[in-house]
């Protein structure tokens, strides 16, 4: 199995164990951190094992190979086709890292201190499952305008030998200057320089960041399904 195929299961059974909660064949992030979950394989015995580990009423998000198909005590809350995107060579577009629009923005590295603002600009813009620990996952920097957070990026996911560009958002008032490329760009040099390939996840139809990220050097590898499930 390549390292980047049933990847949220292979990020908590390696890199990323510590943030991990576990339940027989199946494995979630602790709940402060995100709600991706994953099963060691989409099997009856699978999805037996998420149930217990998620509890009744629970929730989970999950990646799939092929579109969510209805199962007994589940319901599906939301979906999505997906692209995952590898860059493995240098030969993308270059996006100006070092500088923003105007003297009153700065590119700020985020910590737990920022962690508040961080969580309602993903609430507000929707980039994928955001906690108020998600930060602890790894490196994340953000676009300060007139001291207000209007812009970040991040690590999320991570595996031998990879790591994954995530919670790339913009407020809505302040798109189209550049600041999710400038972001994208510093987060996957940064993987780069730690000798390891950056990769990500995107919803199909946002066509408008799929271009950015091809732009950048990223090209498709797979195509999962996001599903978001509630056990009943």
């Amino acid at each position: 199995m390549h390292s980047l195929d049933n990847v949220i299961w292979q990020a908590l059974t390696t890199r990323d164990s510590p943030f991990a909660e576990s339940f027989e064949k199946a494995r979630r992030f602790v709940r402060e951190v995100t709600s991706l979950c994953a099963f060691e394989e989409p099997s009856p015995q699978g999805y037996a094992a998420l149930a217990g580990l998620v509890g009744v009423g629970g929730t989970g998000a999950l990646f799939l190979d092929s579109e969510y198909e209805p199962r007994p005590g589940w319901d599906l809350v939301a979906a999505a086709p997906l692209l995952q995107m590898v860059c493995e060579n240098r030969g993308g577009r270059s996006v100006r890292s070092d500088s923003v629009e105007s003297a009153s923005a700065e590119i700020v590295r985020l910590g737990v201190q920022d962690s508040p603002e961080m969580v309602e600009l993903a609430d507000l813009t929707k980039p994928g499952p955001f906690g108020r620990r998600t930060h602890e996952l790894g490196t994340f920097m953000g676009i300060r305008w007139e001291a207000k957070l209007v812009a970040m990026a991040g690590e999320r996911l991570k595996v031998p030998g990879y790591t994954e560009v995530s919670a790339v958002c913009t407020h809505p008032e302040h798109t189209g200057k550049g600041y999710g490329g400038m972001l994208t760009a510093k987060i996957t040099q940064g993987i780069r320089d730690r000798g390891e390939i950056p990769f990500l996840h995107v919803r199909r139809d946002n066509t408008r960041a799929v271009v950015l990220y091809e732009r950048l050097g990223f090209r498709t590898r797979s195509t999962p399904h996001l599903a978001v499930l509630r056990r009943s």
